[in-house]
């Protein structure tokens, strides 16, 4: 973690609108800053085409300086063609509570989600914000307005991870999906009978596209651990003992058997999918993002 990020991770800080703002803006303006200045969340194409303002257009495409140098009203044909809904989704469920060295899971879920969707909003995109788990729905409706960025922090702010992954009627809502958009999942892909799976299938059209972020500990990873242990499910309250010593290869065999076969699946569904750990850089995760982006819209 990029120690002026970490610096800003003090919970009066990191628990306040205004903090979160800023730590979003830190990590988005240190990261475009020199060749990264033409980075954006969605296709990012450059503005090579206008047309006249016909009535019904969306007046936020409406070209300035063009107005300034014609007097007349044109829109961005590109700005036509890229503009999206960004949807973030949270997995809340209590396993995201999961910490190593002060920071847990949905603490970095929600830096990861605060400076995408600044990036989002200085794109001129609309974005919206979904929380999941099986105690509530958290919903933010995609919008593109002055007041947007704001109240989307502050639901950010307020969630907490508990419970299980819901899946009941009351995530139907989710999966109604309208014009071009893309789909930004976080979650540590832990729950029972693959539901995730089933879940992420289901956001799945052939006109909008779905990143999966995977949030894991290094210590998750590689059972960073020496010695006896007890062990004990975030979710579920079950105990376990357990000598690592005996046990650490046994699980890493597990764990890398998990994680192919988990990446395999995401591209056979046409996923795009990004395995984060808790100690990478945030901003060093927002540019191997944008630069997989970058590739695939050659």
């Amino acid at each position: 973690m990029d120690p002026r990020i970490r610096e800003l991770l003090r919970p009066e800080i990191l628990h306040t609108v205004s903090g979160l703002e800023l730590i979003a803006r830190v990590v988005v303006e240190g990261f475009m800053s020199g060749s990264n200045r033409s980075q954006s969340v969605g296709a990012g194409q450059e503005f090579s085409q206008y047309r006249s303002y016909q009535p019904g257009d969306d007046l936020r495409q409406l070209d300035w300086k063009m107005f300034g140098r014609t007097e007349r009203y044109y829109i961005k044909q590109a700005d036509i063609e890229t503009n999206i809904t960004v949807k973030f989704m949270i997995d809340a469920s209590e396993s995201m509570t999961y910490a190593e060295d002060g920071l847990s899971k949905l603490q970095f879920a929600k830096i990861l989600t605060a400076a995408l969707a600044y990036l989002a909003r200085k794109q001129r995109d609309t974005f919206g914000l979904y929380a999941i788990n099986d105690a509530q729905l958290t919903m933010v409706q995609p919008r593109f307005e002055q007041q947007q960025f704001m109240r989307f922090l502050n639901e950010l702010i307020l969630l907490e991870a508990r419970g299980k992954w819901q899946n009941n009627q009351s995530i139907e809502p989710l999966f109604d999906h309208h014009g071009k958009e893309m789909i930004i999942f976080i979650t540590d892909l832990y729950d029972d009978a693959n539901d995730l799976q089933r879940f992420i299938s289901r956001l799945k059209t052939p006109r909008n596209e779905v990143i999966v972020f995977q949030l894991m500990g290094r210590k998750e990873s590689n059972f960073g651990f020496d010695g006896s242990y007890t062990f004990e499910d975030i979710e579920t309250g079950v105990r376990t003992k357990a000598e690592t010593n005996v046990l650490q290869n046994t699980y890493a065999a597990r764990m890398n058997t998990w994680l192919a076969q988990t990446k395999s699946w995401m591209l056979e569904k046409h996923l795009t999918y990004h395995l984060v750990y808790l100690d990478e850089p945030v901003d060093r995760v927002l540019r191997n993002f944008l630069t997989v982006r970058k590739s695939l819209s050659r």
